[in-house]
């Protein structure tokens, strides 16, 4: 079996007095540089770790060939949106800066990401050169943003709509976690905030190709969010792959079986492979 090697702790930004850092899982089987791919973790913008799924899911990918790059960003008590894109777009400089140093290919990158992870990935590949998006994060700002294929794992794609609620689900459920994003209790008083920062109004026909993976009993965002932007992709022109797991609920365990971490390497793999 492939082995993994796992450097940690490589810091990508600084802002203000928050160190920003990722962990390269790469293979050793391979000699040459290893295409690599950015993962964004999940946790709602407010909790979470780059090392979440460390053994179970980065290494079991990084096994399949691919190199992981897991970075940390700002939560919302560390910065409101949009400083969370642009941490995301910071470690993808780095990554072009500093990728060769650390045994990866970096002529083509991938992003991934988890949930709230997955908003992140897929603004960073809707958004390269947009202004309002790139920020001014990290010691590396004459390298490109731009990703070449984006794995989104059930994660938003409607911030409004995902955070509206009827007056029983408001009784009954825990309040939105988009809205803090914007530092709001109430994400309709900052809708074209949200609208702008949702990856469905970002679609456009030169979109890297997406594979998107969504459970059809997850109970946290409903499989609609990765249907529409499959559609929306599709009819823009762009290339899109969507998978529905059959009994997979949020963070369902099932994203994590070797079929289906196979079928993912296999998809950035045949994008990354230059």
């Amino acid at each position: 079996m492939t082995t993994v090697r796992i450097t940690t702790d490589l810091e990508f930004a600084r802002v203000d007095d928050v160190c920003l850092t990722l962990d390269i899982y790469r293979p050793t089987s391979q000699t040459k540089a290893v295409p690599v791919v950015l993962y964004l973790h999940g946790g709602g913008w407010q909790v979470g770790d780059k090392t979440d799924g460390a053994k179970e899911r980065l290494t079991a990918l990084a096994e399949r060939g691919i190199a992981i790059a897991s970075a940390n960003y700002r939560f919302v008590g560390q910065g409101l949106f949009p400083a969370q894109i642009h941490d995301t777009k910071a470690a993808v400089r780095w990554l072009r800066a500093n990728g060769a140093t650390h045994g990866l290919a970096t002529d083509r990158i991938g992003i991934w990401g988890a949930s709230a992870g997955a908003v992140l990935a897929s603004l960073t590949a809707l958004t390269a050169g947009d202004s309002d998006f790139e920020g001014t994060v990290g010691d590396h700002p004459e390298q490109s943003s731009a990703v070449d294929v984006a794995v989104h794992w059930f994660g938003q794609t409607d911030l409004l709509a995902n955070s509206a609620r009827s007056w029983l689900e408001r009784d009954l459920l825990k309040p939105p976690f988009e809205a803090p994003l914007f530092g709001v209790d109430d994400l309709t008083t900052v809708r074209e905030e949200a609208r702008a920062a949702s990856p469905l109004t970002r679609v456009h026909a030169d979109a890297p190709p997406f594979l998107i993976a969504h459970g059809d009993r997850d109970r946290i965002t409903p499989a609609s969010e990765s249907v529409a932007l499959h559609d929306a992709l599709v009819r823009a022109g762009a290339e899109s792959t969507l998978l529905m797991l059959g009994g997979a609920g949020h963070e369902g365990p099932e994203f994590d079986r070797p079929d289906h971490l196979s079928l993912t390497a296999a998809f950035l793999a045949a994008h990354l492979h230059t």
